[in-house]
């Protein structure tokens, strides 16, 4: 990610709210510049870093636009692959045998008996390695000195100019004090991402209603910003949450609001995103299901009862189960055309034992009693692993059975539970004109 000193620079405020200066990915003054860029990283691969930095400062010359150079270079070099040189020892090691023959001068006198030169000399003769190797690896271990050995992605002049755009866009971030996301898909990936990022949130069910009039059930998750007074690990937290914003990208309907306060800002600024920003993620999404059983009941859900051949409509994980510091998202939900009533389905057909014991957990935890758990019987997941929780429990042999499914769904399907409506005007993710370069 891009360093505040990177930033910083770009960004802007006006009228209360915050703004990032992008630059244009069809530009071709930047296009240019993004090409001989990719070219020159190339250029450097099997060197050293220290290489790479020298050709850079040369190509940048006098450009007065340096912020911007320097920004896309950093986006090329964080995705890259460097190794450290090794040799017949390691670098630490032949520092101390130098070094302990205590000051040395390139040229002999009185007070240095042996020259710089005869030192490394001696110590190469002693190590069985030659002079020229012993430069190599005195200071082999440090950043400057790594070899790129893997310029990372299939870099196109546009993708560098719009993966640099999404790293100003998540720099922003750095001096939140909180965010709040509204999504209403992609429930699945928004969770990963919040937990691989380990990122302090509290969620709950809202239905928004779009500028169109029509009712859409999602989340509203509020997470603590780097400066929150319960963040303590200010610098750390702020990356995590920085680096979690590719993960809203994924979706293809949200909002998020964040406050910031820039450094030495006293006024708190608002930070707007939402689904038509001009932004892309390069995280990676879940698949469609996340197993071929899945895949295989979903398909004959639709054989069978698709279309207007049965009452019923199945639904892929289009809710969340909130349960305190972690979230239960079901595989599917069952919901009847006419009257609304729905159930939901999670399918257990993976036998680890960790996974089974932490989705034992989160089904007692969510005491659904509209919850049904279609066991694979091969887990040896026995009824009375499964006892004290309300959910409907069918076992499987090789493929759940939809007949036995839909009488449960009968028997277990509630009416849609009520929750709050939160109208939100759309958000104004375009700068003023003058913004973009």
């Amino acid at each position: 990610m891009l360093t505040a000193d990177l930033a910083r620079p770009r960004i802007y405020h006006r009228s209360g709210k915050l703004y990032v200066r992008t630059i244009k990915p069809n530009d071709s003054t930047w296009q240019k510049t993004a090409k001989e860029l990719i070219e020159l990283f190339r250029a450097h691969v099997d060197q050293p870093v220290s290489a790479w930095t020298a050709a850079l400062e040369k190509y940048e010359s006098d450009r007065v636009d340096y912020l911007v150079l320097r920004g896309l270079a950093k986006v090329l070099r964080d995705e890259a692959d460097y190794v450290a040189r090794t040799g017949a020892i390691s670098s630490t090691d032949l520092r101390s045998r130098l070094f302990a023959s205590g000051p040395v001068l390139s040229h002999q006198n009185l007070l240095h008996p042996l020259s710089r030169s005869e030192i490394l000399a001696e110590v190469a003769q002693e190590i069985g390695i030659s002079h020229s190797q012993i430069e190599l690896l005195f200071f082999a271990d440090l950043p400057a000195e790594h070899i790129l050995i893997d310029t990372g992605p299939e870099w196109t002049p546009e993708a560098l100019i719009m993966r640099y755009n999404l790293e100003l866009s998540r720099a922003a971030l750095y001096w939140s004090d909180q965010m709040i996301v509204h999504i209403f898909d992609g429930y699945q990936d928004f969770w990963r991402y919040l937990k691989l990022f380990k990122l302090m949130f509290w969620a709950a069910p809202i239905t928004s209603i779009d500028a169109k009039g029509k009712e859409q059930a999602g989340y509203q998750i509020t997470l603590d910003g780097p400066i929150s007074p319960f963040v303590q690990s200010t610098t750390r937290y702020g990356r995590q949450l920085a680096g979690f914003l590719p993960a809203l990208l994924l979706g293809k309907r949200w909002r998020m609001w964040a406050n910031i306060q820039l450094p030495n800002n006293d006024k708190k600024l608002l930070y707007q995103l939402d689904n038509r920003t001009p932004l892309t993620s390069h995280f990676k999404a879940s698949g469609e299901f996340d197993s071929k059983m899945e895949s295989s009941f979903a398909d004959e859900f639709e054989e069978k009862f698709g279309d207007k051949r049965g009452s019923w409509i199945l639904t892929r994980e289009d809710e969340v189960i909130l349960l305190g510091d972690t979230v239960m998202i079901p595989d599917f939900a069952i919901t009847h055309k006419k009257d609304g009533r729905r159930a939901i389905i999670e399918i257990v057909g993976f036998w680890h034992p960790d996974y089974l014991e932490r989705k034992v957990k989160k089904v007692r935890q969510a005491q659904r009693s509209d919850l049904i758990l279609l066991v694979y019987e091969r887990i040896n997941l026995s009824k009375e692993k499964l006892k004290n929780i309300p959910s409907e429990v069918l076992y499987f042999k090789r493929k759940p059975v939809l007949k036995d499914v839909i009488g449960a769904v009968k028997r277990v399907a509630v009416e849609t539970v009520t929750v709050e409506t939160v109208a939100v005007e759309p958000v104004a993710v375009e700068p003023p004109d003058d913004s973009n370069e």
